[in-house]
């Protein structure tokens, strides 16, 4: 696959612990690529994927396309609050409350080397969505853990350069009767919040009403076909790739596994 000029772009939709490898593999063949999230589960993994894109840049004048799934910042909620938050100057505070549900501890996803956690695998999901809401570098990761076995449930918080801040509850002890994810921004004497991708609520904002899809969603499609137009055009990325770089790592450090 890597060696066919015939293929242009490769899809990676395998297991956590060989993402980085596929994906450096993929850069280095002059490929664009798509990776299911995580980008890498160690910072070693990481490293050798921005080596690869640096390489590329170098030798062939630009790198080839980097796609990651962190679908959350294409949802049509997602876009609406974006919008809306793009006229506020102001510091944000961000509240991320993720009822993940539990996942028994011997599920790859929990095994460090192979999953790499689920701080690493699926939360990284919610530190790109606060990145990409608050439109400001990560300058500061703190992460305290719920005493648990898989050590699954935890309270992220993310400081911005621009004075915003983050905290994520990503909780693995609720209900599966209430709702899996809340989005709240809190800025300027306004309020949004994003209710499971579903609904979206405006507290404080003039004309702005409320927001109500008929079925909830996530932002899968709209991330994918904005990955593929790129390829089709030879576009930008969706996400820019220091970016995804920037999200990957702070992802690995709220973890602890830089």
């Amino acid at each position: 696959m890597f060696e066919d000029q015939g293929i242009d772009t490769v899809v990676v939709a395998t297991r956590h612990d060989s993402h980085a490898n596929l994906v450096e593999r993929s850069l280095r063949s002059g490929k664009h690529v798509f990776v299911e999230k995580p980008l890498a589960i160690t910072g070693d993994q990481l490293d050798r994927v921005v080596a690869a894109a640096v390489q590329m840049t170098s030798s062939a004048g630009g790198i080839p396309l980097l796609g990651i799934g962190f679908n959350r910042r294409f949802a049509p909620v997602t876009k609406r609050m974006r919008e809306l938050l793009a006229t506020i100057a102001a510091p944000k505070a961000v509240l991320i409350t993720v009822n993940a549900g539990s996942i028994p501890a011997t599920h790859w996803t929990q095994d460090p080397a192979v999953g790499g956690g689920r701080i690493v695998g699926e939360a990284c999901h919610f530190i790109d969505l606060a990145r990409h809401l608050t439109g400001s570098p990560i300058v500061g990761v703190e992460t305290t853990y719920i005493d648990s076995a898989t050590r699954d449930s935890a309270m992220i918080v993310l400081a911005f350069e621009d004075g915003s801040s983050a905290t994520i509850a990503y909780l693995a002890e609720g209900s599966k009767r209430f709702p899996k994810e809340r989005v709240e921004v809190f800025a300027a004497g306004r309020v949004l919040v994003n209710d499971n991708f579903r609904t979206l609520h405006a507290y404080g904002w003039p004309g702005v009403r409320t927001m109500r899809l008929r079925r909830q969603d996530k932002g899968h499609t709209a991330g994918m076909a904005a990955f593929i137009e790129a390829v089709r055009t030879g576009g930008s990325p969706p996400i820019p790739f220091d970016e995804v770089v920037e999200v990957s790592r702070a992802a690995l450090q709220a973890a602890g596994s830089t």
